[in-house]
């Protein structure tokens, strides 16, 4: 149990009816989780009011109440704190309620459009290689040193961050690596955090369903920034044309990471093969088991990290070697006739460009490169023709089909992708709406030698239709197709 009065330090309180002199069970801002002497805070979010559940909230045991404005009907022996903004009230009061756990280790955040599971996750495994116990935090999954957590939402909200921080720290957890989403900086769920580091890995149109511009979109990713103290390093791609803005107002270290100009760390992509890049970082040669330019970014701000983070240069460099690509990233099989198939969560054009520049790279020059893609529902419907025509463009036949459609109708998706192909590539596309069957076709338009490339959910074992989630692994169903038992 906690003192409200020590929980509210910075809530940054306008005015208070009651006493704080109250003891609280637990914080919570939905209503349905409300228990007996919960202090509830009245959240203005997108879908609802937490205001209107003010009283909800006290019939299911709340002692407290924080809000933006008072309740008309104020009951007897409830304490009501009125603040500015309960979102960012939230914040505060999460970290106070766990004793602020980000203060007792290091934590570095990583944001950008692309590249932020595949950046933190290496950067857990190159701290666990280290010796240290470490904290994830991730689209993927979260993980408490080795104990996994499952992952709702690339961010946690307030609460669930703080909580998992709390844990990670009673583990004996030194250092953290999180993803730190748009939303997240726009919905103040970091507020009260205390981050010794952040890795900008590059912006591209996404989410403009809820930033609707790309400019509101950049200054979400920048207020990330912004907050960082003095005492922490803002590290950012400088081959990123946005990523000097990140740095504009930030009172952090700045520096900067490159592969193609000078830059406080600098590399260099000397192979790039399936098997693994060969790569020169600050005039050392290391081999790493991932694939692609995009990765070599990745590689590089890992190294940066952890180089920022004090570590030793020559034993980052031997970890590096040792790291695992990760879940659903560029992850391929080959079958027994030499068919590689690719699968990536390339949901972004520049991602699905990115990774159809990197089998470009690769190829031989003769194979087939067959790619099946579509894209998600009630969500950025611009990219929906831009990733079309850069699958076409860069492909020898394109399946268009369905991803998560959520609740939007597949057809219509795939519908609005179509916009996206030229006449010129008209004879290399064809939709199939059902996903099986789409990467079946797939699998059986393929020859010996040929490349195929499932791109928009990676990772996910699920597929999300009209509020559904059914169970579905791109991975798992190529492996059965051609009886693949790795």
């Amino acid at each position: 149990m906690k003192l409200l009065k020590d929980i509210l330090y910075k809530a940054g309180i306008v005015d208070l009816l009651g006493s704080t002199n109250i003891a609280i069970s637990t914080i919570c801002f939905d209503s349905r989780k409300v228990t007996r002497h919960s202090l509830f805070v009245a959240v203005k979010g997108e879908q609802t009011d937490g205001h209107v559940h003010i009283e909800q909230a006290i019939n299911s045991g709340a002692i407290a109440i924080v809000c933006e404005e008072f309740p008309d009907l104020i009951v007897d022996k409830i304490s009501y704190i009125k603040v500015k903004n309960t979102s960012v009230a939230l914040g505060e009061i999460a970290a106070n309620f766990f004793g602020n756990p980000s203060s007792s280790l290091k934590l570095v955040g990583v944001t950008g459009t692309n590249g932020k599971t595949t950046t933190v996750t290496l950067l857990y495994q190159l701290f666990k290689y280290l010796g240290y116990k470490v904290g994830l935090l991730s689209t993927v999954k979260n993980i408490i040193n080795d104990e996994i957590v499952e992952a709702t939402h690339t961010t946690p909200d307030a609460i669930q961050l703080n909580a998992l921080l709390r844990r990670m720290v009673d583990s004996g957890c030194t250092y953290c690596f999180m993803e730190v989403s748009s939303h997240a900086v726009v919905q103040k769920r970091i507020t009260g955090i205390d981050f010794a580091g952040g890795v900008f890995t590059n912006i591209t149109h996404d989410h403009l369903d809820y930033h609707k511009t790309f400019e509101e979109y950049i200054k979400a990713k920048k207020g990330f920034f912004d907050a960082l103290g003095e005492d922490a390093f803002a590290l950012i791609n400088k081959d990123d044309r946005n990523g000097s803005v990140m740095l504009q107002n930030t009172k952090a270290k700045k520096l900067t990471y490159s592969l193609n100009s000078l830059a406080d760390f600098k590399g260099k992509v000397l192979e790039n093969q399936f098997s693994g890049l060969l790569m020169n970082i600050d005039d050392n040669e290391v081999w790493v088991k991932l694939i692609g330019g995009f990765n070599a970014y990745n590689t590089l701000a890992v190294y940066a990290t952890a180089v920022l983070l004090e570590k030793d240069k020559m034993q980052i460099l031997t970890g590096l070697s040792d790291l695992s690509p990760v879940e659903g990233r560029f992850q391929y099989v080959k079958s027994e006739s030499n068919i590689t198939v690719i699968v990536d969560y390339a949901h972004t054009p520049d991602a699905l460009n990115n990774v159809l520049k990197t089998i470009k790279d690769i190829r031989t020059g003769n194979e087939k490169v067959i790619t099946v893609v579509g894209c998600g529902g009630d969500r950025d419907a611009q990219k929906r023709p831009v990733m079309a025509k850069i699958a076409c463009d860069n492909s020898s036949k394109v399946i268009f089909t369905s991803d998560n459609p959520r609740s939007e109708e597949p057809e219509a998706i795939i519908e609005q992708m179509k916009k996206g192909v030229e006449p010129v590539n008209y004879k290399k596309a064809m939709a199939v709406t059902d996903r099986k069957e789409a990467i079946n076709v797939a699998c059986q338009l393929a020859l010996p030698g040929d490349i195929i490339l499932i791109a928009g959910k990676g990772h996910e074992k699920y597929q999300e239709i009209k509020g559904v989630k059914y169970p579905f692994d791109d991975m798992q169903l190529v492996k059965d197709i051609f009886n693949i038992l790795q």
